[in-house]
């Protein structure tokens, strides 16, 4: 690609800028939690068959990916959940292959009092934009649909196939992505412009989500100590897994990428629910946890871990002792991913990242977890993870800074020339 080619490129999301963020902001504004992402994936697919896109919507069946590595259990209701994957098909092929891919699911908001402005009605102001899921990853899925905007606007086409691709389940089970390739989607290289403060994730953890079904005996207040505290039992255990989470940090200490990082493997007892009466002993408490697993760790052996961990701490109480807990598997099953056998994807985002920001593109060691691993893990394919900066992400006042957003969308387009190769409209 010359100079003049990347200029023009350049210079076109420039011109489409106050467009993308116009789509962003309507896209944003739709509140695409679990379970509600229908208008989401409707409105991607309209803007994609305004491109001239291939549109291909379709239901996900869960039984068609049980048996696939990577799968996560769905418990919530999943009649409407559907997958979205537009295909630009070149006139000539000269180019790379290349999946673009984004999730439209968004986390909880929270308390809405809690925010300075509300989470479903983008606000832009001191150069950023707030909502819930505009850093996390609305902004960079738009992105990457400008990002392409861009170079048929400086009068290019790329001259390789492209699947566009947006999905759901990304912040709980990761089973759209994996519905697209059982779908048969693939690509010689995959892009997902996560958040990442404008640094390349070379690792990243694998999560386990599980659930903890705590019983106790319930008795009048007045005479507590005749009865069994489901709650407090739960909080029992929830201090015996704090202990297996210091084991497994000293494990990642030697781990070549992670032992850069203090703490990478975190546990959080993100939801609690139990007892029936504020005078009554509780009878019953759940919690759902979520705990870090690092590359090439098994999962299977670390739910083991998990089991054992929740036994002996049973084993030691009163009551649990002979009343154990159940443990649910409730939704990640994930394991963590290393980019590995990717010198040619890398090479052509270094090209775009130089011209942009110049200099080198940094590393990150990521201690959430992407889509990405479904590619590199269950195909060989090589998947690559960059994208703006931002901050609040599953918090208060969630937002992205549109001067990264930019750059983001910039580098993207020209990796997307340089990968895909471009010839003239």
């Amino acid at each position: 690609m010359n100079a003049e080619t990347q200029q023009r490129i350049l210079d076109a999301v420039d011109s489409c800028f106050e467009a993308q963020l116009a789509t962003t902001r309507d896209f944003v504004a739709i509140p695409s939690t679990r379970g509600a992402e229908g208008p989401c994936q409707d409105m991607i697919g309209d803007l994609m068959r305004q491109r001239g896109y291939e549109v291909d919507d379709w239901h996900i069946n869960v039984d068609d990916l049980k048996d696939l590595r990577g799968f996560g259990p769905i418990e919530h209701d999943f009649s409407k959940a559907r997958s979205v994957v537009g295909t630009y098909r070149p006139q000539t092929n000269g180019g790379k292959s290349l999946i673009l891919q984004g999730h439209c699911d968004v986390v909880p908001a929270g308390p809405l009092e809690l925010w300075d402005t509300p989470p479903f009605s983008p606000v832009i102001k001191d150069g950023k934009m707030f909502g819930r899921g505009a850093c996390d990853m609305k902004s960079g899925t738009i992105g990457a649909l400008y990002a392409l905007d861009a170079i048929r606007a400086a009068g290019f086409r790329p001259t390789a196939r492209i699947h566009f691709q947006s999905v759901i389940e990304e912040e709980s089970t990761g089973v759209g992505a994996l519905s697209t390739l059982q779908r048969g989607y693939r690509a010689d290289a995959c892009f997902i412009p996560e958040p990442t403060g404008g640094k390349m994730v070379r690792s990243q953890v694998g999560v386990i989500w599980f659930r903890l079904r705590v019983k106790g005996h319930p008795t009048h207040v007045a005479f507590a100590g005749s009865g069994a505290n489901a709650i407090m039992a739960a909080y029992h255990l929830i201090q015996a897994l704090q202990k297996l989470e210091i084991e497994w940090n000293e494990r990642a200490k030697t781990d070549r990428h992670f032992k850069t990082l203090n703490h990478p493997i975190n546990f959080n007892p993100g939801i609690i629910k139990g007892g029936d009466w504020a005078s009554s002993v509780p009878a019953w408490c759940d919690v759902d946890c979520r705990i870090a697993v690092l590359p090439g760790w098994s999962i299977a052996d670390h739910q083991k871990e998990i089991m054992a961990c929740v036994a002996a701490a049973s084993r030691n109480h009163r009551f649990l002792a002979n009343n154990p807990p159940e443990i649910e598997w409730s939704g990640f099953l994930s394991e963590g991913y290393e980019l590995t056998d990717a010198a040619a994807p890398e090479a052509a985002f270094g090209k775009a990242f130089s011209a942009v920001y110049g200099g080198a593109v940094e590393d990150l060691v990521f201690t959430a977890l992407t889509d990405t691993r479904f590619y590199g893990l269950n195909h060989g394919i090589p998947s690559l993870c960059f994208g703006a900066s931002g901050g609040e992400m599953h918090g208060f006042n969630e937002f992205v800074d549109l001067e990264s957003l930019k750059k983001t969308t910039k580098a993207m387009a020209l990796f997307i020339a340089e990968w895909c190769g471009v010839e003239k409209a």
